[in-house]
């Protein structure tokens, strides 16, 4: 029960933040677009009245280009009758003109072909009901919310701790994530692998983020990977699975406790001999099966020891065994971290992982 109640804190949380995103940029763009609309009439009237005043100096192709504008600024709900305009507009222009060939004909069937193009694409964005700049100001809005809730809270004095996250291709939107919460005592820091990679995983990785992000600070570590398994499994997508690693840390004496579900195993740095070892844990992907069970492997953070998270895009490539791209890995971060833990997290994923894939890594040390 108190599990269900949780989820559906989860559920509301992270909608309630969307639509609040979506109303304010309606009501923001409302007025904007119609002040928009206004003046890419009066300038196609301008080029209207250039092409019937000297009909052999002024093309009547110039109107394309506020149909170009519109279909970049206006919605759907005003863009449809831009189109309409700018057809009437056409036909004046048309009709002006001295003389007609077959290549006149042509340039007018090229653009009641570009109008049809730019109607046909705002009824499939009518839907969202915001398009253009305004659909992307929002959309680049949404995911920085939802975004700064993965950023890891400031330590106390004694602890550090970064995280680093490349998409597929550069695009702004990754199927990688991280989420951390931090309380008096204690870190809970989640980094998770949506199925699929770049901007196919990206909207799902979004949900994703608000969910888990509200699920742990408000569960016990032992029962984080288990609501996150219950919330993927509600969602009943076709690829709707995702994999995790979970640290629970003690910010007083360094204990901590490491669940994984279908993903990369944590590495653990011991000072002592300036080694890494990779720290066994058990659980089945999110989203797979329900009742699933997540075997921490557990452990202390003692001084200048280290814990290193990641997704398997930093170990797996084309046609080598990920145990191999773990032990590379961990390679690379006894040879780039010797000394210093500045920057370990961002020099680790620009040293490794495949280009064609999402990556992320955390890094948590103590001094």
């Amino acid at each position: 029960m108190t599990t269900d109640v949780q989820l559906s804190r989860a559920r509301s949380g992270d909608v309630r933040p969307a639509r609040h995103t979506v109303r304010r940029f309606a009501r923001r763009g409302a007025y904007a677009d119609t002040k928009v609309m206004v003046a890419l009439i009066l300038l196609s009237l301008a080029i209207t009245v250039a092409v019937v005043i000297a009909p052999t100096q002024m093309p009547f192709t110039s109107l394309m280009v506020p149909l170009l504008l519109g279909s970049l600024l206006l919605n759907p709900k005003h863009l449809p009758w831009f189109v309409l305009v700018l057809f009437v507009l056409l036909v004046i222009c048309v009709v002006a003109q001295e003389a007609r060939s077959g290549r006149t004909y042509a340039a007018v069937g090229i653009q009641v072909l570009m109008l049809l193009i730019v109607l046909a694409a705002s009824l499939r964005r009518s839907r969202l009901g915001v398009a253009g700049a305004m659909g992307e100001s929002m959309f680049v809005d949404l995911r920085d919310r939802i975004l700064q809730q993965g950023g890891i809270p400031e330590l106390p004095p004694g602890w550090h701790a970064e995280s680093a996250l490349r998409s597929a291709g550069g695009t702004p939107f990754a199927g990688d994530f991280v989420v951390a919460s931090r309380n008096a005592a204690r870190l809970e820091l989640a980094v998770v692998d949506v199925s699929g990679k770049g901007e196919e995983a990206g909207t799902r990785a979004l949900l994703l983020s608000g969910a888990f992000g509200g699920l742990l600070g408000a569960l016990p570590p032992d029962r984080f990977l288990t609501a996150a398994n219950d919330y993927l499994l509600a969602q009943e997508w076709d690829e709707g699975f995702a994999t995790a690693v979970h640290l629970s840390l003690d910010l007083h004496d360094g204990a901590f406790e490491v669940r994984t579900a279908g993903h990369p195993p944590a590495a653990f740095r011991h000072a002592g001999t300036g080694r890494w070892t990779v720290l066994p844990s058990e659980g089945p992907i999110l989203g797979l099966m329900p009742e699933a069970v997540f075997t921490p492997a557990t452990g202390v953070v003692g001084h200048h020891d280290a814990l290193l998270l990641y997704t398997d895009g930093m170990v797996e490539e084309p046609r080598r065994d990920i145990d191999l791209g773990i032990d590379r890995m961990l390679g690379e971060a006894e040879h780039l971290l010797r000394g210093s833990f500045e920057g370990a997290a961002r020099r680790l994923v620009d040293a490794l992982g495949s280009r064609d894939d999402d990556r992320a890594m955390v890094v948590v040390s103590r001094s």
